[in-house]
């Protein structure tokens, strides 16, 4: 990637000492080796979307496979369904990261968003000491006070016809009146052991790098490589009744009883038909009581 901006903070680096600067040399030293995956990271003080960014990098010839573009701040975030992703600068993780996935079929792509989903939990349920699960499709969800909150998402876009920029959005040291949502949380909120986010940044790369390697060497089979049954041991959504909100302004509510081998969610209808859903909008209803809560990664 050619922009570089190392400067690490926004107008004043030391506004907020609880909010140190990442350090961009160190985030290279440690992340950027022969052999491995992540090839470049870049740090930038402030920038619209750092998926934007990246994708326009790479159709330009600009980035090659695992170049890492982070933004100690974003005021122009994208999640899923296009919704605004906001948040104080340097108070959490924003971050992209592209990969060219040769030798897997282009349609099991469609996991690279849930294979993040997956990295990202393990990543932080480990660097922070906090009890991480995913909410279909890839939204990370925390507890704070007994009630489960959004802390993270990740948006995934095509970047060509060889290549998919993954980006990653997570609220680290957020305090309670800084919520752009109802419902969201951070890490802090949560009771992390830490919210430093160098080592927490590197943990979750680290173990993005670990799956995608796993997946990649599979062919991309969800199956074969692990990925499928370790997102369903650690999706809160199943096990629940929940209403599918899907494009067209219509519904399905049902017990999600499966992730299927397309990384889709399976519902089953009070009509008994399993219906699978591959994109759409999940509401959390209610527990069925044949599964228990799930723990850090599935674990009851």
């Amino acid at each position: 990637m050619t922009p570089r901006d190392d400067s690490d903070a926004n107008d004043n680096r030391w506004s907020d000492l609880d909010r140190p600067p990442l350090n961009a040399a160190a985030l290279r030293r440690a992340l950027v080796r022969d052999g491995r995956l992540w090839s470049d990271v870049q740090l930038v003080s402030r920038t619209g979307s750092t998926n934007t960014d990246l994708v326009a990098f790479a159709a330009n010839g600009k980035a090659e496979e695992g170049a890492v573009l982070v933004a100690e701040e974003q005021d122009a975030g994208r999640g899923r369904l296009d919704r605004r992703w906001t948040a104080p600068a340097r108070s959490g993780l924003f971050f992209s990261v592209l990969l060219k996935p040769a030798g897997v079929p282009v349609e099991r792509w469609g996991w690279l968003p849930l294979l993040a989903g997956v990295a990202t939990a393990a990543g932080l349920s480990r660097a922070a000491g906090v009890d991480m699960a995913l909410k279909w499709p890839n939204d990370l969800l925390v507890t704070v006070g007994g009630e489960e909150r959004k802390v993270g998402g990740i948006l995934a876009e095509r970047a060509g016809p060889d290549a998919v920029v993954v980006g990653i959005g997570i609220n680290v040291s957020l305090r309670e009146d800084e919520l752009p949502v109802p419902g969201a949380g951070s890490l802090a909120l949560a009771g992390a052991i830490s919210t430093d986010r160098d080592p927490l940044l590197r943990a979750v790369l680290r173990s993005l790098e670990d799956w995608y390697r796993k997946w990649r060497d599979a062919g991309g089979d969800p199956a074969a490589s692990g990925l499928q049954e370790t997102y369903a041991a650690g999706c809160a959504t199943l096990g629940r009744v929940v209403r599918a909100e899907l494009p067209g302004d219509t519904s399905i509510i049902g017990e999600a009883v499966a992730v299927d081998g397309d990384g889709r969610l399976v519902l089953a209808t009070a009509e008994g038909v399993q219906q699978p859903v591959g994109a759409g909008d999940i509401v959390h209803l209610r527990s069925t009581g044949s599964t228990g809560s799930k723990g850090p990664m599935g674990e009851e």
